[in-house]
């Protein structure tokens, strides 16, 4: 397996007040990396510094061995876009798309022809068990299918990693239980990386790796054997 995402001494600080304090951690092609901690505490912060939406203070965010900060905008908008997905708490649907045209969505930012990209996102919504809903839109959907369709859009375009800021968060256990499990089997089918952050240490459980964060600082957790 070959190291796909990787920080290094990395901090952030918002002014003079520190969110990041010198996280190290890395992963492989198809790792399901989990990181929790109290409100807070940096989590979601070292999350968006490892996507690059939040640029380091210090330190150095590697992908498959080059240097986000070293990337132009333009190179790592392109990464974001083309290699990375994105599940947020809230799936964040675009309202006015159908549940197959906001699957489709990276795809067609990625300049994929429009009916190439319904196929694909068809076929994603498929094996997530949301077939029959492909013409509604998030308004006519569940909770828990909103979060499936969020899985589906974040998965589509086979993404070398995916970025989960806690993902089941706004659903009850039954829904949170069966869109982890489904989101985690068909990124491990892909190898796709997950990285998530999430307050419940049921969803960490389900991690290949796991951190917790305290007041900025990462620590690794060494996963007990019965």
């Amino acid at each position: 397996m070959s190291e796909v995402l990787a920080a290094t001494g990395v901090d952030l600080f918002y002014g003079e007040t520190p969110a990041v304090q010198g996280a190290d951690i890395s992963l492989e092609r198809g790792d399901v990396v989990a990181i929790t901690g109290q409100s807070g505490s940096g989590k979601s912060s070292l999350l968006y510094c490892l996507a690059g939406v939040l640029p380091v203070t210090r330190g150095e965010v590697r992908f498959e061995g080059c240097p986000l900060g070293a990337l132009t905008d333009e190179g790592l908008s392109a990464i974001r876009r083309e290699r990375f997905g994105f599940v947020f708490q809230y799936g964040e649907l675009l309202p006015e798309l159908t549940v197959e045209e906001n699957t489709a969505l990276p795809l067609r930012l990625a300049g994929q022809r429009k009916a190439d990209a319904l196929t694909a996102a068809g076929e994603v919504l498929g094996r997530l068990g949301l077939a029959d809903l492909r013409q509604r839109r998030p308004s006519q959907v569940s909770g828990g299918q909103s979060q499936r369709v969020a899985v589906a859009r974040a998965l589509v375009h086979r993404p070398t990693v995916v970025f989960a800021d806690e993902p089941t968060g706004s659903l009850d256990r039954k829904n949170a239980a069966a869109v982890l499990q489904e989101f985690l089997g068909l990124a491990r089918s892909q190898g796709t990386a997950v990285i998530l952050v999430t307050h419940d240490l049921q969803v960490a459980a389900q991690a290949d790796h796991r951190y917790t964060m305290t007041d900025g600082v990462l620590e690794a957790q060494v996963r007990e054997v019965s």
